[in-house]
């Protein structure tokens, strides 16, 4: 290891959890122990600063949307059930839309999403989400060439209203390499 230990890593390596990993490994490797301790660490930190956000928007009857998309097995799902492993479930919605149904094939596009959109002190967290018509629904074959073109020249002014309605906007891209996706499959 090129890196001198510090005392701050000593500790680390040093409780039970530091301990108990270093030595369940096979190819025993103290970098690679101190780089995962470090990541539990700080992830406890990061989902402290998120409980205070719930409350945030609870307190002040903020609505908070967040809009996870991308390629398949790019760590959207994980990403998400690390964001709300420690969030109040009353207070935060999250959504994953399965195809069209035939009645919301037949409906303004939109129009699925609306009824899922927060209240005043909510958070909603959508794995996939309205973009799906640009990317999934179109290679899937459930809408067509002219239904993509009006979905992208309506998309702006639709988040355009949600901002206006007073809804805060978040939106997260996650890509991986074909060949990354590939042996994540």
């Amino acid at each position: 290891m090129k890196d001198k230990i510090t005392e701050k890593d000593l500790k680390l390596l040093n409780k039970k959890k530091g301990l108990k990993l270093f030595l369940s490994r096979e190819n025993i490797s103290i970098s690679r122990t101190l780089r995962y301790l470090r990541y539990e660490n700080r992830l406890i930190q990061l989902q402290e600063e998120l409980i205070k956000l719930q409350k945030w928007v609870k307190n002040n009857n903020e609505k908070i949307v967040f809009v996870f998309e991308g390629r398949d097995a790019a760590g959207k799902g994980g990403a998400i059930r690390r964001i709300t492993e420690h969030l109040n479930p009353r207070e935060f919605k999250l959504v994953a839309l399965s195809k069209p149904s035939d009645e919301e094939i037949g409906q303004w596009y939109f129009q699925r999403y609306i009824n899922l959109l927060p209240m005043e002190g909510t958070m909603v967290f959508f794995d996939r989400s309205w973009y799906n018509r640009s990317m999934v629904e179109r290679v899937m074959s459930f809408c067509s060439a002219d239904e993509v073109r009006e979905f992208l020249r309506s998309t702006p002014e639709f988040e355009n209203m949600l901002l206006r309605s007073g809804i805060d906007l978040h939106k997260f891209y996650f890509s991986v390499s074909k060949e990354e996706q590939k042996r994540r499959f």
